[in-house]
C-alpha cells in the first residue's frame, strides 16, 4: 500500500484526478493544491477528515483501495471550490431543512460545511467519534437524497464528485477497473459474471448515481 501524503494529492495515485480536474477548470495539474485555495474557501482539518472518511464509506476498501486511501476526499473539496457538477449554482433553501446557513451570497451552497453539520446533527453532535455506525449513519441521508422528488440534493452532487475522483485516480482506474488503451475485437455476447471489471477508459461502463 503506498503512503500518501497528508498535504495535497499523493501524485502517483491521483494524477488522473488532477488531470481532469486542470482540464475543467483550466489550471496546470502541478498547481493543484487545497494549500491554494482562497482562505473562505479553503476546507478546515475536520472538513479534510470526514471527507475522507465519507469517501471511504462510499467506496471501501476491499482488494483494491478505497476512495479515501487514494484522495478522494480532497479531490471533492477542491472540485466543489471549483464548483464542478453544477456545485456552484444557486439553490433553492427551502427545499431542504438545514441549507441557508450555509449558503454564500450569490446563493451557492458551502457543501462541505453542509455535510459536517448535517452528518454531526445525525450523529448527535460528532460523526468522527468512534463507537457511532458511520455506514448507518450515511446511508439515512444517501437514502433520503435518493428519494423521489430529490434531484437537486447536495448529497448527490458530492457522491457523483467522490464516484469521478475515485475512478479517474490510478487504483480506481486501473485497478478497480480494467483499463485498454487499445480496443481489442467486437463483440456482440460476452459473459460477464462478478468478477467482470467494466473498462475505465469507457465512460458508459461507469454508473455515477
Amino acid at each position: 500500500m503506498v503512503k500518501h501524503a497528508t498535504d495535497g494529492w499523493e501524485r502517483r495515485d491521483f494524477l488522473g484526478g488532477a488531470a481532469l480536474l486542470a482540464l475543467l477548470i483550466g489550471i496546470p495539474v502541478a498547481a493543484i493544491k487545497l494549500d491554494d485555495l482562497p482562505a473562505d474557501e479553503a476546507p478546515t482539518d475536520r472538513q479534510r477528515l470526514l471527507m475522507s472518511h465519507v469517501a471511504q464509506l462510499v467506496i471501501p476498501r476491499t482488494e483494491t483501495p478505497g476512495a479515501g486511501d487514494v484522495g478522494a476526499g480532497d479531490f471533492v473539496l477542491l472540485a466543489l471550490a471549483h464548483g464542478l457538477s453544477g456545485s456552484s449554482d444557486p439553490i433553492t433553501p427551502e427545499t431542504l431543512p438545514g441549507l441557508s446557513g450555509h449558503l454564500r451570497h450569490d446563493g451557492s451552497l458551502r457543501h462541505a460545511d453542509w455535510l459536517e453539520s448535517d452528518l454531526d446533527r445525525r450523529s448527535n453532535g460528532n460523526f468522527l467519534r468512534k463507537g457511532i455506525d458511520q455506514a448507518k449513519i450515511l446511508g439515512g441521508l444517501d437514502a433520503e437524497a435518493y428519494a423521489d422528488g430529490m434531484d437537486k440534493h447536495p448529497w448527490r452532487t458530492i457522491k457523483t464528485l467522490i464516484l469521478t475522483g475515485y475512478y479517474t485516480s490510478q487504483a480506481g482506474g486501473s485497478q478497480e477497473l480494467r483499463y485498454e488503451p487499445v480496443p481489442g475485437r467486437w463483440e456482440p455476447d460476452l459473459p460477464v459474471t462478478p468478477d467482470t471489471r467494466a473498462i475505465s477508459n469507457d465512460w458508459t461502463a461507469v454508473d455515477f448515481g
